[in-house]
C-alpha cells in the first residue's frame, strides 16, 4: 500500500501567497470620465482584444482617457514597477489575455496586484485555462478573485472574430468591475 501525501503547491512567479486579505479595490458606479488602463501581456491579439475593448468602453460607457501598457512577458506577473506606474494613472484595468497556462495564471496575477494596489481590474482569460487562472488565484491568497473568460483560441483570430469575443465578454466584465451592463 502507498503512503499518498498531498504536495503544497507552489508558485513559480516567487511571489508571495501569504496574502490575507481577499478585498476587492472599491468599486466604480460609472466608468463615465475615468482613465482605464489597458494590460497587454504580449500574446497574439492582446493588444486589439484590449483596443476593441477599450473602444466600446469609450463609445458606449464615457471613458474618458484609455492608456496602454504592456508587459515584459505574457509567462510571469508584471513588474512591480509597472504595477506601481499602473495604479498611479488608472481608475480601472483591463488586463488580457490568458491564452494559455502560464499567460492565464500570469494575467491573474496582474489583477490580483493592481486590486491589491487600489485598482478595479478584470482579468480575462480563455475558457480553455481557467483552471490555470483559479489556481493561481489560489496560490495568490486570493482563491475568491473573480476573471472572466473568452472562448478560446484568442491568438489565431481575425479582427471581426476578435470583434466578437470583445462583445461577448464585456457584460461580464463590467459586472466584476461593478458596472452596468
Amino acid at each position: 500500500m502507498t503512503n499518498h501525501q498531498r504536495e503544497r503547491l507552489l508558485d513559480p512567479t516567487g511571489a508571495s501567497g501569504d496574502r490575507d486579505d481577499g478585498t476587492l479595490a472599491p468599486r466604480p458606479r460609472s466608468l463615465r470620465g475615468l482613465t482605464v488602463g489597458l494590460l497587454d501581456n504580449t500574446k497574439p491579439n492582446a493588444p486589439m482584444l484590449l483596443d476593441l475593448i477599450g473602444e466600446i468602453l469609450v463609445a458606449a460607457h464615457g471613458v474618458a482617457e484609455l492608456r496602454r501598457y504592456v508587459k515584459d512577458y505574457f509567462g510571469t506577473p508584471a513588474k512591480p514597477g509597472l504595477v506601481a506606474q499602473v495604479a498611479r494613472e488608472c481608475d480601472i484595468v483591463v488586463t488580457a489575455v490568458g491564452d494559455c497556462g502560464s499567460c492565464s495564471a500570469a494575467t491573474v496575477a496582474d489583477g490580483i496586484q493592481l486590486e491589491a494596489a487600489g485598482v478595479p481590474t478584470v482579468a480575462i482569460c480563455s475558457d480553455s485555462f481557467r483552471m490555470s487562472g483559479r489556481a493561481m488565484a489560489q496560490v495568490q491568497g486570493f482563491p475568491g478573485y473573480e476573471f472572466v473568460t473568452v472562448l478560446h483560441p484568442v491568438a489565431s483570430l481575425d479582427e471581426n472574430g476578435l470583434r466578437d469575443r470583445a462583445r461577448d465578454v464585456l457584460p461580464q466584465a463590467l459586472q466584476v468591475l461593478g458596472v452596468e451592463a
